[in-house]
């Protein structure tokens, strides 16, 4: 057996999105050669950047004979896939849905070139030499309800220029009986969770993915997040996302005995199971946060990194909540602030009052911006098919900071009423008649926006949101 000694580690990329080359530095003499065959961090570095999918099992396939014909198999985890011994001519053709289905690559592999086959890559090989040892880690264990996708070896579109031609070598009954490329049925992508989809920012989101299987709209009545038979509830390696759009935010009731237990398991507790869930399937956590970690004293907008001080309840629960997300190796913590979106809220309130000939007392010394849930929803969806660094982002709409008062009295104008008839009062002046407990709010929320503008979310203008969403309401 001839091998490529002194390789430098290095990836090509190739013809299907996500399948990357690798060559292996192999170290031999007359005793024989090492390599180093799977090194996580060399692997995972930024020189060759493969995806650090966490490989699970170790499979080897000996081969006696040269033309062993194997696949077309595609699975739903990934594979990184080299040999020992011998030598193998691999072909791989993408059958995943989108635009790069039914592209094909083909490679000789011996034991200084390896390949990571992204999931729905279906994987095939022929020995080149006999005594070829054929080697794979994945990330998943196999299990009968996991979703399969095969392509025969012989299909005329794919038209894999074989070696030795398939009729002189010995194919399984399986392999041979698999179906041509127009009937196959392509490996759909990982199922995204969408957990609190009745909720203003559930249904934003509802509408900026739309319906498809593998999107998941679940409700509390769908799925517990605090059950403790969570992790069974789902074959969780299916999903590569869960956007947590569920909390508790009646930031007033959690200050009471009651509210407070409620704030803390919907917003902690089951954060935490879906931290754990996350890091153990290497999905995607999602999870949406609040002004409401931070007290409001600072002087100009609070960034990501500033140091969390919750005033109150809700905000000590998103505050948990968003250090025990941050654990989660695959993370995003979208912290948001003043939620319009589809029911209940403070604009719809305001337009309801102007209607009614109601001239209501508004707060003016809390500072923000309004976050519209469509911009919450883009900014998401951007995120996770982009290629945002793990972390935290600030997501409002942009524009001139304001107070509650000032956005009421600009509701008032864009309804047609006289915006006069809105009066301002501070904080402690509105609530000093207050029979139940009172939540204290950050006097300060405005949210520094220059990360999310650096990685590409798309936020529109406070002001024309305001427009638009009271043209429609």
């Amino acid at each position: 057996m001839s091998i490529d000694f002194g390789k430098a580690l290095s990836a090509r990329e190739t013809t299907i999105p996500g399948l990357i080359l690798l060559d292996l530095p192999v170290h031999g003499d007359s005793r024989g050669w090492f390599k180093e065959n799977w090194q996580r961090e060399k692997m995972t570095a930024s020189a060759v950047d493969l995806p650090d999918f966490g490989p699970v099992q170790n499979n080897i396939s000996f081969n006696d004979a040269v033309g062993t014909t194997r696949g077309i198999h595609a699975e739903p985890w990934d594979k990184y896939v080299s040999v020992a011994t011998g030598r193998i001519f691999g072909a791989w053709v993408d059958l995943r849905e989108g635009d790069s289905f039914g592209t094909v690559f083909t490679a000789e592999l011996d034991p200084s070139v390896a390949i990571f086959v992204p999931r729905g890559v279906g994987n095939s090989y022929q020995t080149l030499e006999p005594d070829t040892a054929y080697t794979y880690l994945v990330n998943d264990h196999w299990s009968p309800d996991a979703t399969y996708t095969f392509l025969n070896l012989a299909d005329e579109t794919a038209a894999i220029a074989w070696p030795i031609p398939l009729d002189e070598v010995e194919i399984s009954a399986k392999d041979q009986n698999h179906p041509r490329l127009a009937d196959v049925v392509p490996m759909p992508p990982k199922r995204i969770l969408v957990t609190g989809a009745n909720g203003q920012l559930g249904r934003a989101l509802r509408a900026e993915f739309g319906d498809h299987p593998w999107i998941e709209y679940a409700t509390r009545a769908d799925l517990d997040l605090t059950s403790p038979d969570l992790d069974a509830a789902r074959r969780w390696r299916d999903y590569g996302t869960i956007i947590n759009a569920a909390a508790y935010t009646k930031v007033d009731i959690a200050e009471t005995p009651e509210g407070r237990a409620e704030a803390w398991a919907a917003n902690v507790t089951a954060v935490a199971a879906l931290a754990r869930i996350s890091t153990a399937n290497g999905i995607t956590l999602v999870h949406v946060s609040s002004d409401y970690v931070f007290d409001g004293s600072k002087a100009g907008a609070y960034g990501e990194t500033d140091p969390v001080a919750p005033l109150g309840v809700y905000g000590q629960t998103k505050a948990a909540g968003d250090a025990i997300v941050s654990a989660v190796p695959r993370h995003y913590i979208v912290r948001t602030s003043w939620v319009i979106g589809e029911g209940a809220n403070f604009v719809r309130t305001m337009a309801s009052l102007a209607e009614r000939g109601v001239s209501p007392r508004v707060v003016d010394d809390q500072v923000g911006r309004l976050s519209f849930t469509s911009d919450i929803a883009a900014a998401i969806r951007t995120l996770i098919h982009g290629t945002a660094p793990w972390g935290v982002y600030n997501v409002t709409s942009q524009g001139e900071p304001s107070t509650w008062f000032q956005i009421a009295r600009e509701v008032f104008r864009l309804k047609g009423h006289d915006p006069e008839r809105v009066t301002g009062v501070s904080t402690a002046a509105y609530f000093a008649d207050a029979s139940a407990p009172v939540a204290n709010r950050p006097a300060n929320s405005l949210l520094d926006l220059h990360a999310a503008a650096s990685v590409g979310l798309p936020l529109g203008d406070a002001t024309e949101r305001l427009r638009a969403y009271l043209e429609s309401a």
